[in-house]
């Protein structure tokens, strides 16, 4: 009978102690910082944001209509220089779309559109003769020829929470959303009105005190585009601004000199502002020249420094008509630009998590 041998140079069992000892090379699990404190303006700044989204949660889409408000709504079968006239003669930039066929709502008509056709002429010049008979109806194949983004077709019902309303057009990355009802006798849609990130916003600095608790400023916030921006310079040719608003899916492109100095910014607007009488030849001006252009009143542009605070920016919505903000440093030189929806969706999804995120 074979014996089996036995290691007698270690015990048979370990120690409970040997537990406790660290190997060599094994390393140590180094415990997680205990959490900063939460300061008075983290505070301040969380009940702010908490304290706006509930009221967008308790307030419709009708809360923010007017007592008294024009709606222009424009038939899909109406002839694009029409529309544009139609535009201008009344000073707005956009207009629900009518499916006098169906009896449904076909969208929303915004200066992107008539970029879209702008460029596609410019891409197919041998078709330029017929842009006068163009319909409303044949916005489709422009944008399937340029492989950019359709029609806004976004829509909601006037009477769900505005939270929602905003969530919808932070979703569909709209500057606006038609509100469509069902007419209870007949049971079919009618568009009631159309609300802007602008008109929302105003809405929340006027009647949400709380704001003036933001207080911290952007260069601390997640909040703004600074990184990729496209600029352009007063002898730079509208129709390569033009083609920058389309390849980027942008609203407007902030104009520099030679030393980094913001001096402008053109706008998508301002694109109807020069064919508005149905002359395309100025667009073959340069951006210096087209901006002469623009009508007397203009507001101008507004700017801020990345030190400024949400309270003072919800302010200026407060009192003054702003679609963006261009952000620049102590010698006027562009850093950044915060635009509306950037606002909207921080005072929504900030320190929401995974919960809040848009799909």
């Amino acid at each position: 009978m074979s014996g089996v041998p036995v290691n007698t140079g270690h015990s048979g069992y370990v120690q409970p102690s040997s537990y406790l000892r660290r190997s060599r090379g094994q390393s140590q699990a180094v415990p997680p910082p205990p959490p900063k404190p939460e300061t008075a303006i983290d505070r301040d700044q969380r009940m702010a944001l908490q304290r706006i989204r509930d009221f967008l949660k308790v307030r419709t889409s009708y809360d923010v209509l007017p007592l008294s408000f024009r709606l222009i709504i424009f038939d899909t079968s109406l002839l694009v220089k029409k529309s544009l006239a139609i535009l201008v003669q009344n000073g707005i930039v956009s207009a629900p779309l009518w499916d006098s066929k169906t009896s449904t709502f076909a969208g929303l008509l915004t200066t992107s559109d008539y970029i879209n056709l702008i460029q596609y002429y410019w891409q197919h010049p041998d078709k330029v003769s017929r842009i006068d008979q163009f319909k409303l109806n044949s916005l489709r194949e422009i944008e399937k020829a340029l492989n950019v983004s359709p029609l806004e077709t976004a829509s909601i019902h006037p009477l769900k929470p505005l939270y929602e309303a905003c969530r919808r057009m932070l979703e569909t990355r709209a500057r606006r959303i038609p509100l469509v009802d069902i007419d209870d006798e007949t049971g079919r849609a009618m568009v009631v009105s159309v609300v802007t990130q602008y008109r929302i916003l105003k809405f929340v600095a006027v009647n949400v005190h709380e704001t003036q608790l933001l207080r911290k400023p952007l260069r601390h916030l997640n909040l703004g585009t600074y990184k990729g921006l496209e600029t352009a310079r007063m002898e730079t040719s509208v129709f390569d601004v033009i083609h920058q608003l389309v390849a980027f899916n942008i609203s407007s492109v902030p104009i520099l000199n030679s030393d980094g100095v913001v001096t402008n910014v053109f706008e998508a607007v301002d694109v109807i502002t020069l064919i508005k009488g149905g002359n395309y030849d100025d667009l073959n001006l340069n951006v210096g020249e087209a901006l002469q252009k623009r009508p007397e009143d203009f507001p101008g542009i507004y700017t801020c420094s990345i030190d400024d605070r949400l309270d003072t920016i919800f302010d200026t919505i407060r009192k003054s008509r702003v679609h963006r903000f261009v952000v620049i440093n102590e010698d006027s030189q562009l850093v950044g630009v915060l635009t509306l929806s950037d606002i909207l969706e921080y005072i929504l999804l900030e320190g929401e998590g995974d919960d809040g995120k848009i799909g």
